[in-house]
């Protein structure tokens, strides 16, 4: 099959930018290679009927790992590091702290489709506490990897109570999946609600309404 020149040399620009890339830190996981995702990436596109070698989808493997590397970087960090710098200068502070609408997208594990949400998280903290940037980069970093929704909202809980050793932990998220919104059963408009409860958020039904009170989900779409 002749190939078009244009297609030769965005070929040639191509090959120029994966080598510049290829000095610079690369997340590699166990013996899969770069080289070895862009060509998976170019066999699915076969698979679907395309062409990877036409002018528009030339540069489409190296894009998509790109992106896999930024989506899924959270297999590479351990959210637990954020947790372990606490501030003890609280005046006594032993109420409950609140992080509500923390925006996050993950991926279905089953499908590899995006899932788009909000997480709220809640602890009473026991003479310490957490920047509350921290709260948000552990939900990131869970985030960041291929997820069911329910394992996410427990991991998220479990981390955060086996770091900071709180009185209590809670933890809720809502998300539209659209490995059902564009597939299969095609419902938009749904969202899916998960919470982890531990401690005190578990055991006391006045600490566990005081935080479901704290996000108030209902209507706030």
């Amino acid at each position: 099959m002749a190939v078009h020149p244009k297609a030769k040399s965005r070929r040639k620009q191509s090959h120029m930018k994966k080598t510049a890339k290829a000095a610079q830190p690369v997340m590699v996981r166990n013996d899969v290679s770069r080289d070895d995702a862009e060509a998976a990436v170019r066999t699915l596109l076969r698979w679907a009927g395309e062409d990877p070698e036409r002018e528009g989808l030339l540069d489409t493997p190296q894009r998509v790992v790109d992106a896999y590397t930024d989506w899924f970087s959270g297999y590479a960090i351990d959210p637990r590091d954020y947790l372990r710098r606490t501030f003890e200068e609280t005046a006594g502070y032993d109420e409950m702290v609140v992080l509500r609408d923390i925006e996050f997208e993950s991926h279905c594990e089953h499908h590899m489709a995006p899932i788009i949400g909000r997480a709220h998280v809640g602890y009473l903290p026991t003479g310490k506490v957490v920047g509350i940037s921290k709260l948000a980069r552990v939900v990131d970093v869970f985030a960041r990897r291929f997820q069911v929704q329910e394992k996410m909202t427990a991991e998220i809980a479990r981390c955060i109570n086996d770091v900071l050793r709180p009185s209590g932990v809670g933890v809720v998220i809502e998300a539209a999946h659209e490995c059902m919104t564009t597939r299969g059963i095609h419902k938009r408009g749904v969202s899916m609600i998960t919470s982890k409860m531990l401690g005190s958020f578990r055991s006391d039904a006045r600490t566990r309404n005081e935080f479901l009170t704290f996000i108030d989900i209902r209507d706030r779409r």
